[in-house]
């Protein structure tokens, strides 16, 4: 297993600051646990990724709260992705998210809008005839031969998510053969095969990570993660692509836009537009 400390150039910052909006003292009233949470959120804001957090212990006598108050606030900070704890060495402000649009784009895509800077360690490129469950996505035969990729993406070399992608074979033959560890798959298959993705159905799920997931990723198997399983077609609606990834939930968050479509005239909803 890897090592689960955080690595060094996330752990060099500040030390938490006591001057700062941190002051010690008693918080009065009724809604401690809301007023730490806030205090505590606000401090994340203002961290570097990587900085440690006070201890439970040492946040209860600073702000002279029950240290079950304390954890509830930290709690809540773990399920919004701001901190992450690691077993025998703290709490941590954790990386900013890397937001997924709603727009059908490539993880090269994804990372270019953000600043960041698109890795892909290649753990699998080979043919194979397709399980039957992929076989059905990807509309083939069963004994139809299909390309598996599985791949480690990471945003300024920092691992975001593992991807086991398949494509059918004999529509892109060679593929298997392409150096994807330095070219966007999606760009490939426009440049050598005329073939544009065009639109995609995704399912989403919030797993927990296998300790091989866990240890490609670099993190805790307790760390949050989602399961994105989709199907992606050409402007043909001729399927090309059926992907799994495990993305890590403390990097990765999924941006959507809904409307609810209204009849002005009759002031319903349309029900069948909407989804």
């Amino acid at each position: 297993m890897a090592d689960k400390r955080p690595h060094g150039r996330r752990t060099r910052g500040r030390k938490w600051r006591r001057d700062s909006a941190s002051k010690a003292g008693p918080l009065g009233g009724d809604r401690k646990g809301q007023r730490l949470h806030e205090i505590l959120e606000a401090l994340v804001a203002a961290s570097e990724p990587g900085q440690r957090l006070p201890s439970e212990r040492e946040l209860a006598a600073r702000y002279e709260v029950a240290r079950m108050t304390v954890r509830g606030a930290l709690d809540r900070l773990v399920l919004q992705g701001l901190v992450h704890r690691v077993h025998g060495h703290g709490t941590f402000v954790s990386e900013p998210r890397v937001a997924q649009p709603a727009e059908l784009t490539s993880f090269t895509e994804d990372m270019a809008v953000r600043g960041l800077t698109a890795g892909t360690t290649v753990l699998t490129q080979e043919v194979l005839t397709g399980p039957e469950p992929v076989a059905l996505r990807l509309e083939l035969a069963p004994d139809d031969p299909v390309v598996h990729l599985e791949r480690v993406r990471c945003g300024d070399d920092e691992p975001v998510a593992l991807e086991h992608s398949h494509l059918p074979a004999r529509r892109f033959p060679g593929l298997e053969e392409v150096d994807l560890a330095s070219r966007s798959l999606y760009e490939t298959l426009a440049a050598d095969y005329d073939c544009e993705p065009a639109t995609s159905q995704q399912r989403i799920a919030a797993v927990s990570l296998t300790e091989a997931e866990a240890e490609l990723l670099q993190t805790p198997t307790t760390t949050p993660a989602l399961r994105i399983e989709r199907v992606t077609r050409d402007r043909d609606a001729r399927v090309i692509e059926f992907v799994r990834s495990v993305y890590r939930g403390d990097r990765f968050e999924l941006h959507t836009e809904q409307q609810r479509l209204v009849d002005t005239a009759r002031g319903v909803v349309d029900r069948d537009r909407v989804g």
